[in-house]
């Protein structure tokens, strides 16, 4: 039985759920072509398969989605969460009611795909980072209702969840300054910021050195450089001389994340690893037992 509170951080019922109302989008009223082709009685067993390499994450989730429709099925898994995969491995089985392996294989394997390429794209990211001593964080740029699984898979491919909501950190952006005044105007709310008792310490976006130069000159401790070239990060590292925590965010890509965590900064923030990972691909092809 997977623990699923504590690899999601959500109960058995909340994913339950969600998972439940994945398989109504794709079979509001059953499957109709299932039902007038196979015999109710008839058993099968669907093997997932690898078609090329990538990194695994959400067998739990594909798992849950057969045992939602019918307790009456057994999976047995060869690889784990975090592994990679190459193409053909067998990565497990399922077994049970065939209808109800052709009626949950498309939510399964979408989720697991999903999941599995955010994990892929993260896990080359921090490789690519690995000389450096940087965290690969990721953002809330997420698939609305499953952030929660988004930034598993970031976990699973050895990255760092950054916030999960917008009440678990204190990040003051560009839209929040344009509307006090910009820094100017958080000048005047600093010390009331450090004194609220919320345990969430103030992290300020920049977007110039001449904002940096500002905000460090407020005493504010973490600082996201945003959308600025690798020569002016290094200028920013320079700047600060360890006296606040940098990230970088905006524009980081596989081909410059290399660049980026060579300045020198503390954490690079990248929204592509849940907007814009392509799906892993994998395939359940169905045999009758």
């Amino acid at each position: 039985m997977w623990d699923y509170a504590a690899l999601f951080g959500k109960t058995v019922a909340e994913i339950d759920d969600l998972l439940r109302a994945a398989l109504a989008e794709d079979a509001p009223y059953g499957d109709v072509t299932t039902r007038r082709l196979i015999p109710p009685d008839r058993r099968a067993r669907g093997v997932l398969r690898a078609r090329r390499t990538f990194v695994l994450a959400g067998l739990p989730l594909f798992e849950r989605v057969f045992y939602l429709i019918t307790s009456d099925v057994q999976a047995r898994w060869f690889c784990e969460d975090g592994a990679t995969v190459v193409p053909e491995q067998e990565i497990g089985h399922v077994e049970g009611p065939a209808h109800a392996l052709l009626m949950g294989e498309r939510t399964a394997l979408n989720l697991l795909q999903r999941l599995s390429g955010i994990a892929t794209l993260t896990r080359r990211m921090v490789e690519a980072v690995r000389p450096y001593p940087v965290a690969i964080l990721d953002t809330r740029k997420t698939t609305p209702l499953w952030r929660w699984a988004e930034k598993y898979a970031v976990r699973v491919g050895g990255g760092t969840n950054h916030r999960m909501s917008l009440s678990d950190g204190l990040l003051i952006k560009d839209n929040h300054l344009a509307l006090i005044g910009g820094i100017e105007g958080l000048a005047g709310l600093r010390d009331a910021l450090f004194q609220e008792a919320t345990g969430l310490e103030p992290e300020v976006e920049v977007r110039s050195l001449e904002e940096l130069q500002k905000v460090l000159a407020l005493g504010f401790r973490r600082i996201l450089l945003d959308n600025m070239s690798p020569d002016q990060v290094r200028q920013a590292v320079q700047m600060t001389q360890g006296r606040a925590w940098l990230e970088v965010s905006g524009g980081v890509t596989i081909d410059n994340v290399q660049d980026y965590a060579a300045t020198g900064v503390d954490a690079i923030s990248v929204g592509a690893l849940t907007h814009s990972a392509p799906a892993a691909d994998a395939h359940f092809k169905v045999y009758p037992l």
